[in-house]
């Protein structure tokens, strides 16, 4: 890997290094395209970014609550919608007894982030135990069901006519963020053979195209003996990814890219050192979404740049205006009293523009856009 030196443009009054050091009584915000990876401006400005006072319109920072969407049914095919786009759709389903019936998403791969219970997922390949904040990735066409031993509440992430593949770690190599080793895969162990062992008749939800089909086997269809090869479905649990870090400077969000899929990626914000230097920001930079919609579900901890968020809630900031943190956040960061994050959470960045589905407009919480509102300087 390697690439030409590049030699910015400079004009007025600028920082010599991005997120560092900035020039006194200013504000950085950065534009770029790509999502972090292609071309990029830094600005400097007098004002923060966000310092809106009134906001009229729809393309405007959202918050909603996913405690409060209303369960319909236990069927995870069928769960309230959140968000969704031609390459992803984003639901919330909660799950409190074992499944009699087998699930099959026939539209795309499912990754599904365990936020709160226990369980054992049956699966085409074999039997595997989740915990929360695991993220089971299942291929399209699994036929899958699960056992909880506690409630389950699960954000489940449909990748639409696409693929689940690990992202690009370039010169840190595959064994960074985490180690292929720490994944574990369903196995057909002593759990899958016995429930092999129920005669009864077994329907499988199969969802295609958007519609729902039932089929009806006179046996259970989870009856493999054995496999073999390199698809399956398998587990990472956030505790087992190690963050990309520098004491100097505030990384990106493209370093915590778990997933990548067609047309958006799924990264993961887990605890880590704040930076340490005394010229470097100590929360995520103000900038601009300009190519990519940018949603974050938060699992567990504090959110260190946002005010007034619990577990469970989620936000989504469209593309086409800056972001960033929030005021008592950004000062509190100015500060650097607080050396490390606890934060967990998960970010969606989709290149196609997200609709807000009808269990997110029922849970928003509409006074979000004038979070970041401040009174002008000297007031």
């Amino acid at each position: 890997m390697r690439k030409w030196f590049s030699f910015p443009i400079v004009e007025g009054k600028a920082s010599h290094q991005a997120h560092c050091d900035l020039p006194d009584g200013t504000f950085e915000r950065e534009c770029g395209k790509e999502g972090f990876f292609g071309p990029a401006t830094h600005m400097y400005h007098q004002h923060a970014p966000t310092g809106w006072t009134e906001w009229e319109g729809d393309l405007r920072p959202h918050a909603f609550d996913t405690n409060k969407v209303e369960d319909v049914g236990d069927n995870p095919l069928t769960a309230p919608l959140l968000l969704s786009n031609a390459n992803v759709k984003v639901r919330i389903w909660r799950c409190d007894t074992a499944m009699e019936y087998l699930v099959r998403n026939g539209d795309g791969d499912e990754c599904l982030f365990i936020h709160e219970g226990s369980g054992s997922l049956f699966c085409d390949y074999g039997h595997l135990r989740f915990r929360d904040g695991d993220y089971l990735i299942l291929p399209r066409s699994t036929n899958w069901r699960i056992e909880p031993d506690s409630p389950v509440t699960v954000l489940m992430i449909e990748a639409t006519h696409g693929s689940y593949m690990t992202a690009e770690r370039g010169i840190v190599g595959d064994h960074a963020v985490f180690d292929p080793a720490v994944l574990e895969y369903a196995k057909i162990d002593d759990a899958f053979i016995a429930q092999q062992q129920d005669e009864k008749s077994w329907q499988v939800h199969l969802k295609s195209r958007n519609a729902m089909n039932r089929i009806t086997y006179p046996f259970n269809p989870l009856d493999a003996i054995g496999w073999k090869g390199n698809l399956t479905v398998f587990r990472l649990n956030w505790r087992d990814i190690r963050p990309l870090m520098s004491h100097r400077y505030h990384l990106p969000p493209s370093a915590h890219t778990t997933f990548v899929a067609n047309g958006f990626v799924i990264c993961t914000f887990v605890p880590r050192p704040i930076e340490s230097d005394p010229g470097a920001l100590k929360v995520p930079f103000y900038h601009n979404n300009d190519d990519y919609d940018e949603v974050i579900f938060y699992h567990k901890g504090e959110f260190f740049s946002r005010d007034n968020i619990h577990p469970g809630m989620v936000t989504v900031h469209p593309c086409g205006f800056p972001h960033g943190p929030h005021p008592k956040a950004f000062a509190a960061g100015a500060k650097a009293t607080k050396k490390e994050t606890d934060e967990v959470a998960v970010m969606i960045d989709t290149r196609m523009p997200l609709d807000l589905g009808e269990a997110a407009k029922q849970t928003e919480l509409d006074d979000y856009v004038l979070s970041w509102r401040t009174p002008p300087r000297g007031e």
